[in-house]
């Protein structure tokens, strides 16, 4: 269970020097990890709300002056029966409401998930100095295996004494593999992965989280199309996203663009930098600040640093609310990022191309009513 805070205590915390940690480091492995117990339904929500509220409601009805039902804390997790639209907004513009075996959950609030633990394997294949890999349960806890713990995020989390994790859907790099006595695997994330991403923290962790990403789910996405014929329509008035081949529309999603002073470049644009995951981090020390690792499938379309990306976070699409970036959910990002070019194979991990000469052309808009 996470323990609630203020901003306040956020940014005190994520404000210390890597040498508070080494006074009570995390051991590097631990000798025996039990295997996290998960509800065992087809579809979860994990409560999601960082930075805002660290909890939410269930209420008896899918309105915010409901009767709640009771409160539950960030990381919990609920049966997902289903959505309906509300009669109240919560504040927002979504109207969108979870069905719970309890009550209703404000959707924004909810991560959507799935259990789907994995028989981890005990080598790296064969001539490879690793593999990518994607969570499948709900969270993992992660043990630091070279102290002290140096991402803002990271340590946050840490200094309250809680295991860093984690989610569903994010995507890591495995470098090691090791075989504990008692026959658990461990799998070694190393989000550094040769290019110097990152803080440099790597972590053990529990291998049936993760599932080998294979060549055959990251190929190309009508690699016979004309890629002058493909291009990225975003409009950050309605807040979605089309792909587009030609004059047929052959993709559509909600994303959630920049928000106040963050807002989204409006223009055209184009992708010219992507890899499999990044560390995004800026203004740690600052009320505005971030720091979250294991941002799966970026496409980067701005030289300030805008991508096209999953998250895990929230749920809130269709509403404005991130750093300048475009968030959306993790399976469109990974469509998007097999659709356009430039095209990123397992083994590449990253590719980057210098202007003018870029891959698929995105067009930021917002029209004029």
């Amino acid at each position: 269970m996470r323990r609630a805070l203020s901003r306040r205590d956020f940014l005190k915390l994520t404000g210390l020097g890597v040498g508070a940690m080494a006074f009570n480091p995390l051991p590097s492995l631990p000798s025996w990890q039990p295997p996290l117990q998960f509800p065992t339904a087809e579809k979860l929500g994990r409560v999601s709300v960082f930075p805002y509220f660290y909890s939410t409601e269930i209420k008896s009805k899918p309105h915010q002056f409901a009767p709640a039902v009771r409160n539950i804390p960030e990381d919990s997790l609920v049966e997902w029966l289903g959505e309906v639209i509300g009669t109240d907004n919560f504040g927002g513009i979504n109207k969108r409401w979870v069905e719970t075996p309890e009550g209703y959950i404000y959707e924004p609030h909810l991560q959507p998930i799935r259990n789907l633990p994995n028989t981890p394997v005990s080598a790296l294949p064969e001539g490879k100095p690793g593999f990518w890999a994607e969570v499948t349960i709900p969270f993992v806890d992660l043990f630091i295996d070279n102290p002290p713990i140096r991402s803002p995020g990271f340590r946050y989390v840490t200094d309250l004494g809680q295991m860093p994790r984690l989610y569903y859907s994010q995507v890591v790099w495995i470098d090691q593999i090791r075989t504990q006595e008692n026959g658990q695997i461990l799998y070694r994330w190393n989000e550094d992965f040769g290019r110097g991403y990152g803080y440099g923290d790597i972590f053990w962790a529990d291998g049936t989280a993760f599932r080998m990403i294979t060549p055959e789910e990251v190929a190309p996405i009508s690699p016979d199309i004309d890629p002058a014929l493909k291009v990225i329509v975003v409009d950050v008035f309605y807040q979605t996203l089309s792909c587009y081949e030609g004059n047929n529309e052959v993709y559509f999603c909600r994303v959630s663009s920049g928000a106040g002073e963050f807002a989204t470049p409006l223009g055209t644009l184009a992708a010219w930098r992507k890899m499999y995951s990044i560390h995004m981090s800026a203004n740690t020390a600052s009320d505005s600040g971030y720091d979250t690792a294991a941002v799966a499938w970026p496409t980067f379309i701005s030289g300030e640093g805008v991508a096209i990306h999953a998250v895990f976070w929230h749920n809130d699409f269709g509403t404005r609310r991130s750093h300048g970036c475009i968030n959306v959910r993790p399976e469109d990002a990974k469509w998007i990022f097999r659709w356009s070019t430039p095209y990123v194979s397992l083994d590449q991990s990253e590719v980057k191309m210098e202007w003018p000469n870029v891959g698929t052309q995105v067009i930021v808009k917002e029209p004029t009513l």
